[in-house]
């Protein structure tokens, strides 16, 4: 056989392979998170999963794995620019390690309220920090989760910021969350989020911080006392996708993620209001010693020993996220 002949039969085949192949191949995507299979960020996960794989008439599957079964938090993070994975929830403290200003939200007593973060997710502000953060690392911020305002949890009882000293509180590895510990005198402790409920248990640390249907999911509430409502921060999640994977996709791909993890988060985030607000009367009847505290107080400490330029922050942003009506 001539080598042109064979050269014929080889193109031949290939465009018949071609011809019998689907439009394109599915692409594998991995989605990674911190938290459980009960809680409703997990749940609409895998339904913003589902919904691109059908909006992109399944060229695209998205496989969800939940409770840091890709590592930890700081992990996953990672994972972003190492491309172990391609979409994670994380809190801004995690991704302001590449980005310090982006964690200007975890300074505590910044929010009002639910709908004051709900207000800064769609501000300039927001806009502009999310931009700086991508310039700083290639992710993109998609969408933001309302998780939930941050209470302490306890043996011992606090309703001071003076009665804190030397309590050993856990706090998640990440600089932000340190200000309220700090402020008070109580030594803040990281340990990662797989980890608290043991080292609750056995004494290693005397408290801890969550909102309260992360204090309901992880079961925190088995062993500790008391709940303490602090609500020192209005935490939220952020939804962030690799560059690898928005390099991926087309322009009207990328409209498609960025809708579904919009949707979302709004999904989520109306389940963890719902649920915050059932959970005080659920807890005092589980004989949990609920208690309310003196915010003002507690943020006066804070004002006066955090400052904004030690957790590199901007107080320009802070300002502005405060001034938002």
């Amino acid at each position: 056989m001539s080598k042109r002949l064979t050269l014929k039969l080889i193109a031949a085949c290939a465009l018949a392979a071609a011809a019998a192949a689907p439009a394109h191949a599915q692409t594998k995507l991995k989605w990674a998170h911190v938290y459980e299979t009960s809680e409703p960020y997990h749940k609409w996960s895998v339904w913003a999963g589902e919904e691109f794989k059908k909006r992109t008439n399944g060229k695209y599957e998205i496989q969800v794995f939940p409770a840091s079964s890709l590592g930890k938090e700081s992990e996953i993070n990672q994972g972003l620019q190492l491309g172990t994975v391609d979409i994670i929830l994380t809190g801004a403290s995690f991704a302001a390690s590449s980005f310090p200003r982006l964690a200007v939200s975890y300074y505590p007593f910044t929010f009002r309220d639910a709908d004051h973060v709900i207000k800064y997710s769609k501000s300039d502000v927001f806009k502009e920090l999310t931009e700086g953060y991508k310039k700083a690392t290639g992710n993109t911020v998609t969408a933001l989760t309302y998780y939930g305002a941050r209470h302490a949890t306890s043996n011992k009882l606090f309703t001071t910021c003076e009665q804190m000293k030397g309590l050993k509180m856990r706090v998640p590895d990440a600089p932000a969350y340190t200000a309220l510990p700090r402020a008070c005198g109580a030594n803040p402790t990281p340990i990662a989020f797989a980890e608290v409920y043991l080292a609750l248990q056995n004494g290693t640390v005397d408290a801890q911080e969550n909102p309260l249907p992360t204090i309901e999911a992880k079961k925190f509430f088995e062993v500790q006392k008391n709940i303490i409502l602090t609500g020192h921060i209005a935490d939220s999640l952020l939804t962030v996708v690799s560059p690898t994977l928005m390099g991926k996709l087309t322009p009207a791909e990328q409209k498609i993620l960025a809708d579904v993890t919009q949707e979302a988060a709004e999904r989520a985030t109306n389940d963890i209001r719902k649920r915050e607000g059932e959970l005080v009367d659920e807890f005092k009847k589980k004989g949990i010693n609920v208690v309310t505290v003196d915010r003002g107080a507690f943020q006066q400490h804070v004002l006066k020993n955090i400052s904004f330029e030690s957790m590199k922050l901007d107080k320009k942003d802070w300002d502005r996220i405060v001034g938002l009506k």
